[in-house]
């Protein structure tokens, strides 16, 4: 984990984005927040999130649509989302919730411990996942510079004879 991963926070109400900020104080990460369904989209398309930590219940954008937005763009459709909520706690919104491609869903007040649990195992996850990004494509590098000097040395072959 690093200050170079993020971690996007998105609740339309100040003090739970304050709240979230503080129980992830201890985590080694940089920490976005959006107040909307819009600036969290928005944020998305400029910076690279190892996690989102999303509010369901929110005016405009709701968290579920923002969700759906997320997976439809190749940027986003692999970025895990915890929904985060206190109203939304029926079966039926926490199905949606998974629906739309949460990987969980937690209901307020939140478990500190429990979070930040969370938030350091998505982070490993992302940075195992750029580990193996950069040995493919070093891998890949590898291996066109290997077909090319096969190339190049057939082609010195064929001229010899």
């Amino acid at each position: 984990m690093s200050k170079e991963q993020n971690i996007l926070i998105v609740d339309d109400h100040p003090e739970n984005l304050i709240a979230l900020e503080a129980i992830l104080d201890d985590v080694d990460c940089n920490l976005l927040k959006a107040n909307s369904g819009n600036e969290a989209l928005s944020l998305l398309l400029k910076n690279d999130v190892a996690l989102v930590l999303l509010d369901v219940q929110m005016p405009g954008m709701d968290g579920f649509e923002v969700a759906e937005l997320m997976r439809k763009s190749n940027r986003t459709k692999m970025v895990p989302i915890i929904f985060v909520t206190a109203i939304s706690k029926e079966a039926k919104y926490v199905a949606r919730g998974y629906g739309v491609g949460a990987i969980d869903y937690m209901f307020k007040p939140l478990n500190p411990e429990i979070l930040q649990h969370k938030a350091r195992f998505f982070l490993d996850l992302d940075l195992q996942k750029k580990r193996l990004e950069e040995k493919l494509r070093k891998s890949q590098e590898s291996k066109e510079a290997f077909l090319k000097a096969m190339g190049e040395a057939g082609e010195s072959d064929s001229e010899g004879e």
